[in-house]
C-alpha cells in the first residue's frame, strides 16, 4: 500500500498509537465516520494518516472498513446510542461520541436509519455541516468528563482534544496537539489575564484552557483528573506553583 488506501473507522473510536501495540502511548482517537489514509498493515495494526487532522500513527485494523457513503450527518449529543430497530427498548448496538459521522439513508418518526441500518434518536443528529453557535458551551457540556490523555469524547479526553472537538464542532478546523494549536489559532494577545473575554484561549507549555468568562476557564486537566472550570487566577499560581508560566494568548476572532 505504498500510495496509500482510503478506509473509514467503523467503530466508535479507534485509538490511534505512537506503536503498533495496544500497550503504546495513545496519541489521539478517530471517531466513527472519520476517514484514515492507510499505507500499510501488519500484524492487525494500520499505519495511517487522519485526514481531519493530519495526525499519523498506528490503529487497529478492526476497527478500520472500506469507505461507505459519504457521511450526512454528525452526532451532536455528548453520546448517543445506536439501535437495531425503532424502539428505546431494544438493546442497543453502540454508543457513539460527539463529533460521530453518519451517513443517513432515511428519518423514520424519532429516528434517523442509517446507511448501515442502525437507529439513531434524530434530535441528537445535526446535518454534517451544521455550525454550534458557541464553542466554548461545547466545551462546558464535557464537564466532569474524565482526563485521558490522548483522549477526545466524554468517555475521556485531554486539554487539547477538548479545544479540538470543540472548535471542530464550531466549524474551525484545529490541530490536534496544544504546541500546534498555540501556533495556528487566533492572534496572539498580550498575556495578563486582565482584558480575557469568553473563548479567549490559555496556552502554557504542553496544556490549554478555554476562558468561559473574565474570571473562569474550562480545561481538562491532570490536577482535578477531569474537566473542570476553575478560577482564572487560581489555575495561573497553581501552574506557576508546578513550574510553568503562560505561554501565550489567543483570540479567535469573528464567526467560522
Amino acid at each position: 500500500m505504498a500510495e496509500g488506501q482510503v478506509y473509514e473507522v467503523a467503530e466508535p473510536m479507534a485509538p490511534l498509537r505512537q506503536a503498533p501495540s495496544p500497550d503504546a502511548p495513545l496519541d489521539t482517537e478517530a471517531l466513527k465516520g472519520e476517514r484514515v489514509t492507510v499505507y500499510d498493515i501488519e500484524e492487525g495494526w494500520a499505519r495511517g494518516k487522519l485526514e481531519a487532522d493530519g495526525y499519523e500513527g498506528f490503529l487497529p485494523a478492526n476497527a478500520l472498513t472500506a469507505p461507505g457513503p459519504p457521511p450526512t450527518h454528525k452526532v451532536a449529543a455528548l453520546r448517543t446510542l445506536v439501535f437495531p430497530g425503532p424502539s428505546i427498548k431494544l438493546p442497543p448496538l453502540e454508543g457513539l461520541p460527539l463529533g460521530s459521522r453518519l451517513a443517513v439513508a432515511r428519518i423514520e418518526e424519532a429516528f434517523a436509519v442509517t446507511a448501515a441500518g442502525g437507529y439513531v434518536p434524530t434530535r441528537h443528529l445535526v446535518a454534517i455541516d451544521a455550525k454550534e453557535s458557541d464553542f466554548v458551551a461545547v466545551a462546558e457540556r464535557f464537564l466532569g468528563a474524565p482526563y485521558l490523555w490522548g483522549g477526545k469524547t466524554s468517555l475521556g479526553l485531554d486539554c487539547s482534544g477538548l479545544v479540538q472537538v470543540a472548535l471542530t464542532a464550531y466549524g474551525i478546523p484545529c490541530p490536534r496537539d496544544s504546541h500546534m494549536q498555540e501556533k495556528a489559532l487566533g492572534r496572539e494577545l498580550a498575556t495578563g489575564a486582565s482584558q480575557l473575554r469568553r473563548g479567549d484561549l490559555l496556552f502554557w507549555r504542553r496544556h490549554v484552557a478555554i476562558v468561559r468568562d473574565a474570571a473562569s476557564l474550562v480545561h481538562a486537566n491532570a490536577f482535578h483528573m477531569a474537566v473542570a472550570f476553575e478560577p482564572i487566577e487560581q489555575a495561573i499560581a497553581r501552574i506557576r506553583a508546578a513550574g510553568s508560566e503562560i505561554t501565550s494568548v489567543r483570540r479567535l476572532d469573528g464567526k467560522p
